[in-house]
């Protein structure tokens, strides 16, 4: 496994929330193979994570417009699928206009599909006679599927692991295999690193204009509060569809946001060399990458915290000189303190609580660093942090299960609010 295999596949730019734009891609996708026309339906089949995490996210260039049925609706009018994460660049004004006539005819409907525990994304398309369907799994740019009146088109199907990176393989790693990927970044690494970076503190920094000034005034503020506060405004920014491109990590911006702004600006303000933040975010990105694997992709409980969260930890602990003990103190912090915070879908609610896990995060490691860790007797924490990570992710697969059943039936009985 090289670094650079793991960014190719888990540091990509997105512009808008990674679901929305990856359900609006498989739309693309089917309009682009039909004749021309007017669009007569569009129905949606996904699972049930995808479903909560479209369902109240802002759209960018759309006026900001919300929710699954207007990503549907946008999605199927997009003229460049190649765009893919970034389809929603191509949105104008007869889009806008083209899919509100769409939807005051009713004529875009969503089904989930709740045994579906993997990410899954149907968009079946009826445009010019024609009958388009596009499937997306396990990835959100995976396209395992794309027809026209039942007649197969030719697609390139990524294998996931083809490229050498798999996240089963990486979470299978102990900290110090971690470390050591990270001893040697080439140029271009660092280069995308720190392009990410840039990115994603650009979006913060802006956030902070759409936040009252008595919330987000920072200049008095110490380290750890503006550091957070910038998370806070730029997962925000995000999530109301301000058009600004992020790097998503693990196929979320917000966890690109969580992992990489505090660690570019607190470790510059602390005299961090940026070869240092470089590696410290290198190890961040991959312990953030191993425990979505045990999560899943999309989750129970909310990724940035419990993902993201705890890779920043991990970084911070490198960036300050820890090694591979006090890392696996650090993860053994987090999880005894943010396992539960659940995931009821991306929305602007989710900057509030990406600020809760950078906090976590620093005085997790701030502990660990002190020699400090929550002990094997507490709870679900193991003997070190790869068991931490282990029984995580039962609480997330197994053990929520009926909350995420409960999650869901809320949002669907709140679906005659949407579009």
């Amino acid at each position: 496994m090289r670094f650079s295999d793991f960014l190719r596949e888990e540091w990509r730019p997105a512009l808008g929330c990674t679901e929305p734009a990856s359900i609006a891609y498989a739309a693309a996708r089917a309009a682009f193979v039909c004749k021309a026309g007017p669009i007569k339906r569009v129905h949606l089949v996904c699972d049930p994570r995808i479903y909560k995490n479209c369902y109240a996210v802002g759209i960018p260039h759309s006026g900001h417009k919300v929710g699954i049925l207007w990503t549907l609706a946008i999605g199927s009018l997009l003229p460049k699928p190649s765009l893919e994460l970034q389809c929603f660049r191509s949105i104008n004004e007869e889009i806008l206009a083209g899919a509100g006539e769409i939807l005051s005819r009713n004529a875009v409907t969503v089904e989930v599909d709740t045994e579906r525990s993997g990410l899954f994304i149907e968009v079946r398309i009826e445009r010019g006679g024609d009958e388009a369907v596009a499937t997306i799994e396990g990835d959100h740019t995976r396209l395992t599927r794309l027809e026209t009146n039942g007649r197969p088109q030719p697609i390139a199907v990524n294998t996931l692991d083809a490229t050498g990176f798999n996240r089963g393989r990486l979470s299978g790693l102990c900290f110090e295999e971690m470390i050591a990927l990270t001893d040697d970044l080439s140029k271009e690494d660092r280069e995308a690193l720190r392009h990410g970076m840039k990115l994603n503190e650009a979006i913060s920094r802006h956030g902070l204009t759409l936040l009252p000034k008595r919330f987000v005034d920072i200049e008095d503020q110490d380290p750890l509060t503006r550091v957070s506060l910038l998370v806070c405004s730029g997962v925000h920014a995000r999530m109301t569809g301000e058009d600004f491109v992020v790097m998503s990590l693990s196929g979320s911006g917000n966890k690109g946001i969580v992992c990489s702004v505090p660690l570019a600006v607190w470790g510059m303000e602390t005299g961090h060399e940026p070869e240092q933040v470089d590696r410290a975010l290198a190890l961040g990105c991959l312990v953030t990458s191993a425990t979505t694997h045990h999560l899943g992709t999309l989750s129970a409980v909310c990724g940035c915290s419990n993902a993201a969260g705890i890779g920043l930890a991990a970084g911070l602990v490198l960036l300050q000189g820890g090694g591979p003990e006090t890392i696996s103190r650090a993860v053994n912090n987090m999880v005894g303190n943010v396992t539960g915070m659940i995931c009821d879908g991306a929305k602007i609610g989710c900057a509030m609580k990406t600020m809760t896990s950078v906090d976590a995060a620093f005085r997790s490691t701030a502990l660990a660093l002190s020699g400090i860790g929550i002990p094997y007797t507490d709870g679900i924490v193991g003997k070190d942090g790869a068991e931490s990570l282990r029984h995580l992710g039962r609480i997330a697969t197994r053990g929520m299960l009926h909350t995420d059943t409960e999650i869901l039936e809320i949002m669907q009985a709140k679906l005659g609010f949407e579009g």
